[in-house]
């Protein structure tokens, strides 16, 4: 039987209470401590390519069980943005992309466009489809308003103006 996909597509906007290229740099700068903000134990490796390529590698143990997600991250300075495109895991080909934006001289905010492939069993209907992207968009927008966002605005605004 041939599986069926579906491709689930969203956008979401969050501000951050920081110049523009201050936040870029802080979101692209991979370490392997950057699990803390998604949730669960999240080991990260991070390994360079070239200075705007690389591989992020994220292990954790959701239900007890080991999950590897390689994920393929190319970064445009220029721009300020960045791909990511997972080379594996349950959403294997599913691509995000990021952007900072500037909002003035000390305010920024992230544009955030996912492009998640699912499998599926069968034929998903449209409105199920949405019903999926509104979810996870729910999901992600809810981790960088209430995860990252705050770790870094808390590194960039504190006294010592560190990275995570």
């Amino acid at each position: 039987m041939r599986a069926n996909y579906a491709s689930l597509n969203y956008t979401f906007r969050q501000r951050f209470d920081v110049p523009a290229k201050q936040a870029f740099d802080w979101c692209t700068d991979f370490q392997s401590t950057d699990g803390k903000f998604f949730g669960n134990q999240t080991r990260r490796s991070v390994r360079w390519l070239d200075k705007d390529t690389a591989i992020l590698t994220d292990t954790s143990y959701p239900d007890g069980r080991r999950r590897r997600i390689r994920r393929l991250v190319r970064i445009d300075p220029e721009s300020l943005s960045w791909t990511n495109t997972h080379l594996d895991g349950p959403f294997r080909h599913s691509q995000y992309w990021y952007r900072i934006v500037p909002a003035g001289a000390r305010r920024s905010a992230l544009e955030f466009s996912g492009f998640r492939l699912i499998r599926a069993t069968r034929s998903l209907s449209p409105a199920k489809i949405a019903r999926l992207a509104n979810a996870e968009r729910t999901e992600d927008s809810t981790m960088w308003r209430n995860r990252i966002a705050p770790g870094l605005e808390r590194d960039l605004q504190g006294p010592s103006s560190r990275r995570h």
